[in-house]
């Protein structure tokens, strides 16, 4: 029989919008073991979305990036320390179960470095299966939820049915910016968030539609505000440069919690398949989520959020397009579709 345990790590290192989805495990893993202390492991980037958890009890940090940067400077004393006093953390809290939500190497090092008696790798992959005690695998699903496998998970380990949803917490100060920054922007009533930004340009929609749908949202009264991280200045400024394109921007100019912090007041969103639209779902904001070469999911239970997907013979194609760059699987979202699928939801939305 396996024991309750007293104390569990999650690991989930990147990205964005996987440590989103993923945050479910939280009010999940509460709702299971409720006196256990909780603890979650990620990096940097990912980090502002947990911070302000109350539901967590420790967030730990691997600063990965400062140690490839000892590595490649060849200071290599200083890495062995960095990576001994890191270890000698992970030992430290006596972890009886240690979930590694990402599967990857990486991952994996992470949760053996624990010793913990328990280690879960959710499809362990890249040798981390060797790192592991236990493998799980999730089951495929015709209709994907967000977050399935981590749902399916959280369902092993007795986290009752229900329990698990996506938990992103902006701090109190992170509010105080987002409003800052909305009101520098002149954003003073209802509006929009529109987050048009990925990392490959299968998942984009087009710069022309962006602001064809941003005229109908100011038109029926909601302000569009384009929210993005520093390196996509430039993708917006393709957007806005589009005659009369009635949006706000914020890109670059808000750190993560205070981007999910500026979706948090938002009346509406609209993006690709990227972490801040996966954010719009976790905080119950109204989202249309737009997908092609890819399809994380089809169904976002207890959050008013719609996904529009086409499947094409081709799609989704993920990494490896067909198509010569027309990126047909993203053509087919029309704007009057768009606006008509954000429009409902608006309406249905309690």
């Amino acid at each position: 029989m396996t024991r309750t345990p007293a104390s569990i790590l999650v690991i989930r290192l990147s990205a964005l919008g996987d440590v989103a989805m993923a945050s479910g495990l939280i009010p999940a893993l509460r709702a299971a073991y409720p006196d256990a202390r909780l603890s979650w492991l990620t990096e940097p980037a990912a980090a502002p979305l947990l911070r302000a958890n109350p539901r967590l009890d420790e967030l730990l940090v691997w600063d990965r990036p400062a140690w490839r940067r000892l590595w490649q400077e060849r200071r290599h004393a200083e890495l062995w320390r960095a990576w001994r006093e890191f270890r000698q953390r992970l030992r430290a809290g006596r972890y009886d179960l240690v979930i590694d939500a990402q599967g990857l190497l990486k991952s994996g090092l992470c949760a053996w470095w624990t010793g913990a008696p328990r280690r879960i790798g959710i499809h362990p992959r890249e040798g981390s299966q060797w790192l592991v005690t236990e493998r799980f695998e999730p089951r495929a699903v015709e209709r994907p939820e967000i977050g399935s496998e981590y749902r399916q998970v959280a369902l092993h380990l007795g986290a009752p049915a229900g329990a698990f949803h996506m938990d992103v917490v902006p701090s109190d100060a992170a509010r105080q910016a987002a409003q800052a920054a909305l009101a520098r922007a002149g954003v003073t009533g209802p509006y929009a968030a529109l987050c048009p930004f990925t990392t490959r340009p299968q998942k984009h929609w087009f710069p022309d539609r962006w602001a064809a749908l941003a005229a109908r949202l100011k038109a029926r009264g909601l302000t569009p505000v384009l929210l993005g991280g520093p390196s996509d200045r430039a993708a917006a400024q393709e957007i806005l440069a589009h005659p009369d394109t009635p949006a706000a921007s914020l890109v670059g100019e808000l750190r993560l919690d205070e981007s999910a912090a500026a979706i948090q007041g938002a009346a509406l969103l609209v993006g690709v398949d990227t972490g801040l639209t996966h954010i719009g779902s976790a905080m119950r904001v109204p989202t249309v989520a737009l997908f092609g070469s890819t399809r994380p999911y089809l169904q976002v239970p207890q959050a008013p959020t719609r996904v529009m997907y086409e499947a094409l013979p081709c799609s989704p194609c993920r990494r490896h397009p067909t198509c010569g760059g027309r990126f047909d699987c993203m053509r087919s979202h029309e704007v009057d579709a768009v606006f008509a699928e954000a429009l409902q939801l608006m309406e249905d939305a309690p």
